[in-house]
């Protein structure tokens, strides 16, 4: 989770993230990983910069060989 979606406001001083979005957003991860422990596979969650958290999940696990990403569709 990248903190800079969820402070201040977007267009005409509407929230980035209500409670609600927010609140879906949780429940959604919750289940995902939910999903993929009874398949036998995890979800590593994190907060902070992508760019920080990215980059020291790779020098944690040592042997990475992709990495894939998208990029939020800027109005």
């Amino acid at each position: 989770f990248d903190p800079r979606h969820y402070v201040g406001t977007h267009c005409h001083g509407f929230p980035k993230t209500g409670p609600h979005r927010l609140r879906f957003l949780l429940e959604s991860v919750r289940d995902l990983r939910e999903t993929l422990k009874k398949k036998g596979s995890t979800l590593v969650v994190r907060k902070g910069k992508p760019e920080d958290v990215v980059h020291d999940l790779i020098t944690q696990l040592g042997s990475v060989s992709v990495v894939a990403f998208h990029e939020e569709v800027k109005e």
